[in-house]
């Protein structure tokens, strides 16, 4: 089969490689699509993990073979698979921090090397772990695979805008109108909040507004937050969502958010940036900061619910379509984006 093998920073090779061979508990699924996501692309960028590996994680398939003692699934069953699936009982997964569960960390999806997601390749095995305990989701008739692939990053959203218990009536500021910012909006709107946004493009500015923002502006605005005052009745917005990794934006969202109000870091800052803040600041105003990381398992019924009967409008969020062969050409298009770059999608 082929897949893109990561073989050192921003070196992708397209190879072929052999299709996965699985174990009596575990299925084999032929991917029909699998989004880029941020994650992704900074493990190419990046030395962050030791080559050759296969990326990969926002999945929807085909099952293509099942081992003999797996039971309730079919060949040819259109699936989302979930890369990883916590243990549920270690002290992690009894807190609900199922993102820092060690079996969540170590045991993923793969296509071949080091298990790493695999999404990238024309097959990827999905262990018995996985199989066995919810990682499978089967698509419904009506929802197409590129809607389905939407289900793992819906749900790294939902876990943000439940952290930071975001209710009815809210406003909430969301710093960032890409893929993952026009996602917060319109999952503000669906549970009945306000969402404001920011961003440096005029043309994410209009699509933030398009669906779904109520008001939206440029993030070099320094008026922003005398605006946001006039828009919340002079308190500031009950909830901020850090969506880009900026120390800037940090710093608005400081101005910007009202006393006693939220401040909730998604997007994944460089390891060498350092924000300083006098601690006072969020005593005398009663700010809290939190960060949410990846999915949790708490929301994936929830998350394949949203995106399976159409309560957000993913397909709104899609810009561009490349074949797997042109992965590193949607990864220089995603760090060097058009005006008209929101989320893509590979096609092996």
């Amino acid at each position: 089969m082929k897949a893109q093998v990561f073989r050192g920073v921003n070196q992708l090779s397209y190879e072929e490689v052999p299709i996965p061979e699985i174990a009596p508990d575990e299925v084999l699924v032929q991917v029909r699509v699998v989004g880029l996501c941020q994650s992704d692309i900074k493990k190419i960028r990046y030395p962050l993990y030791e080559p050759p590996r296969i990326f990969g994680h926002e999945t929807a398939g085909a099952i293509a073979s099942i081992g003999s003692d797996v039971q309730g699934w079919q060949v040819g069953q259109r699936v989302v698979v979930m890369h990883h699936i916590p243990c549920m009982h270690c002290g992690y997964c009894l807190n609900d921090n199922f993102s820092m569960c060690d079996v969540y960390k170590n045991v993923t999806t793969t296509a071949g090397f080091a298990p790493s997601g695999g999404g990238f390749a024309d097959y990827v095995k999905v262990p018995g772990h996985i199989v066995r305990n919810g990682g499978l989701i089967p698509i419904p008739d009506d929802v197409t695979f590129e809607q389905a692939s939407f289900v793992e990053p819906t749900n790294c959203c939902l876990k943000a805008v439940k952290k930071a218990q975001i209710a009815p009536g809210q406003t909430v500021l969301v710093t960032g109108a890409g893929p993952i910012g026009l996602m917060f909006i319109m999952l503000v709107k669906y549970f009945g909040g306000k969402a404001i946004a920011t961003d440096l493009l005029p043309s994410r500015v209009e699509k933030a507004l398009s669906v779904g923002a109520e008001a939206a502006f440029d993030a070099r605005d320094r008026d922003l937050p005398a605006k946001i005052k006039a828009l919340t009745n002079g308190m500031g917005v009950d909830v901020t969502l850090l969506a880009v990794p900026s120390d800037k934006a940090f710093f608005q969202a400081l101005d910007c958010t009202r006393k006693g109000g939220k401040i909730l870091f998604f997007a994944e800052f460089p390891d060498e940036l350092e924000i300083p803040i006098n601690p006072n600041v969020l005593y005398r105003r009663e700010i809290d900061l939190m960060g949410s990381y990846s999915s949790s398992y708490r929301v994936q019924a929830l998350s394949a619910d949203i995106v399976f009967n159409h309560r957000i409008d993913v397909d709104a969020l899609i810009s561009d379509r490349y074949p797997l062969g042109d992965l590193a050409a949607a990864v220089e298009q995603a760090v060097a984006p058009t005006p008209e770059t929101y989320k893509i999608l590979l096609y092996p």
